[in-house]
């Protein structure tokens, strides 16, 4: 594993424990001004800028504090030069929902770029499958 990969994999997984303990300055301390994101719920044309983006935790951290979990199961990370992009599944759901089906994973997909010598989120995409 390159010192980069070792970099942005270090900085997705403090993402997600950001996410996870509801902190929001960890959740968009790697993020760049110009994100754009593809959420789950609407808007689904995704929301742009670092604004927009604050304003779509807060109903999530909401729901997550009932007891919800959001860990990385699985995450892959390729760079070339000064962009990169990772991958991965996410157990994103209520201990109920995890009995329930625990192979119904959140999907991610990020694109990185580096900024100044750091990597920034510039894109973010979370997706789940449909259900059969």
């Amino acid at each position: 594993m390159t010192d980069d990969e070792t970099q942005i994999r270090s900085l997705i997984e403090r993402w997600a424990s950001a996410v996870h303990d509801g902190d929001i300055e960890g959740v968009v301390a790697d993020h760049a001004e110009d994100i754009v994101m593809f959420d789950v719920p609407p808007p689904h044309e995704g929301v742009r800028g670092i604004q927009a983006y604050l304003e779509t935790w807060p109903e999530f951290f909401a729901w997550q504090a009932s007891g919800a979990c959001f860990e990385i199961a699985a995450l892959d990370v390729t760079v070339g030069g000064d962009v990169a992009y990772a991958f991965g599944l996410l157990r994103c759901a209520t201990a109920e929902g995890l009995r329930e089906d625990p192979t119904y994973l959140l999907r991610l997909t990020l694109g990185l770029r580096r900024e100044a010598g750091r990597w920034m989120v510039a894109h973010e995409h979370h997706s789940f499958p449909l259900k059969s």
